[in-house]
């Protein structure tokens, strides 16, 4: 029987030098070094930092697998969507338009990149109208008004029904909705893509200040994406360039010292190990953040993490609530860890617990803890295990390049301002 792992502090000794310098990243990253040797050496470390990554495009960034051809076509229901996310283990893929002509350039043939958290987040928001005393438009949706009335009086109650997900699944909304009718939900519409002589720099402010989870690349010439560049294929990147001088020159400095983790105890949103599940999803769509920990109540020491990706299990899997009259987020982590091992998947990123550092740790040991891990966020913890802030893929590669004056200029015309209906 699957139970909640303890928190799990990452341990520098465990985390030693990579050693397969003949990996697309590493070669990747003694490009860097080598114009790293070239800059002027009244430079400072981040201004060589930067001056290297302006000089590389975007096109030398190694193939991922969220860019496996993987595309999901406009008239696909959102039930099938999660279906194909959740068979390729990606977060999201390009949508294409069914009805641009053969002949269409990238700019028309794609209508946006939709994300596993961007459907969950649409799904949960139309459980929420205007008025929670009036049900009128989830009902419409196909959903009974009890369910609907229970669902919004009784959601942030202790015990929420796990008939909640059951009812979710089989309902008109879910199967019938077309990925295309949510496209305005998704986070730069119409497209915001990169093309192949974009620089690196561009990319990793785009993933970091600009909060960007991916970033498609294309090539104007061709109508179909030609990579998708991730936050975690950057930290993998990163990972990879362990023992080259310039990722050491870096890497060295301590989570203090470069001013981490930004976000401190009092600002994280958290949820106890027995509140509903549900709950935890509402506060992600609430507060537009992709994970929360999961707290125990006696201890106020972090137990689990859930996250926004985490729903797949819900709507894929509905064996794993069957047996429960309610579902906290201790029965959602032990039943999903459950699930997982019979299946024989260890690998989730659900499946390590709580992963955390101090202060103390650096730059390189985070990186090369995160891509280990694969996961997507880090909890900072003190000597006795008490949280102390939270450090996520972003922030890291927000301490690795900045953004000179008036760098992008008029780049982002036509993309923002966001739309009014944007909820991703």
């Amino acid at each position: 029987m699957a139970t909640v792992p303890e928190i799990k502090i990452m341990r520098s000794e465990s985390l030693g030098h990579r050693s397969d310098v003949s990996s697309p990243e590493a070669k990747l990253g003694m490009r860097v070094e080598d114009l790293w040797d070239e800059q002027k050496p009244q430079l400072s470390p981040n201004e060589k930092l930067n001056a290297c990554f302006e000089s590389i495009p975007v096109s030398a960034f190694p193939l991922s697998s969220d860019s496996q051809d993987i595309e999901i076509r406009s008239d696909t229901s959102l039930a099938e969507a999660v279906q194909t996310l959740s068979k390729f283990k990606v977060l999201s893929a390009p949508v294409v338009d069914v009805d641009a002509p053969e002949d269409a350039s990238w700019i028309d043939r794609y209508i946006g990149i939709v994300e596993f958290p961007g459907i969950v987040v649409w799904l949960l928001h139309q459980l929420e109208p205007p008025s929670p005393r009036s049900p009128a438009v989830a009902a419409s949706n196909g959903f009974s008004h009890d369910f609907t009335t229970d669902v919004l009086d009784n959601g942030d109650s202790a015990v929420t029904s796990g008939n909640f997900f059951e009812v979710l699944t089989s309902s008109e909304l879910y199967k019938n909705t077309k990925v295309r009718d949510i496209s305005g939900t998704f986070r730069w519409a119409p497209f915001l893509a990169l093309q192949k002589e974009n620089s690196f720099l561009t990319m990793l402010l785009l993933l970091s200040k600009y909060k960007m989870k991916s970033i498609p690349v294309v090539d104007l010439g061709v109508a179909k994406i030609e990579n998708i560049i991730t936050q975690s294929g950057v930290i993998h990147m990163l990972a990879e360039c362990a023992g080259l001088l310039w990722f050491e020159d870096w890497g060295i400095k301590t989570l203090s010292e470069v001013g981490l983790p930004i976000m401190s105890k009092d600002h994280i949103i958290k949820i106890y190990e027995d509140e509903p599940v549900l709950q935890a999803f509402k506060l992600m769509r609430r507060k537009r953040i992709g994970g929360i920990p999961v707290i125990e109540r006696k201890s106020e020491k972090p137990v689990g993490n859930i996250s926004l990706r985490d729903v797949q299990f819900l709507l894929t899997a509905p064996e794993i609530y069957h047996d429960y009259r309610s579902i906290t987020t201790k029965n959602f982590l032990v039943s999903v860890r459950e699930h997982l091992e019979k299946s024989g998947d260890t690998s989730a990123p659900i499946m390590s617990g709580v992963i955390a550092c101090t202060k103390n740790h650096t730059l390189k040991e985070l990186i090369l803890m995160l891509d280990a891990e694969k996961i997507h966020r880090i909890y900072v913890v003190d000597d006795s295990g008490n949280l102390e802030g939270l450090i996520t893929l972003r922030d890291i590669i927000a301490r690795l390049v900045h953004e000179p004056s008036g760098y992008f200029g008029d780049f982002f015309d036509g993309v923002i301002p966001l739309p009014e209906n944007y909820r991703v």
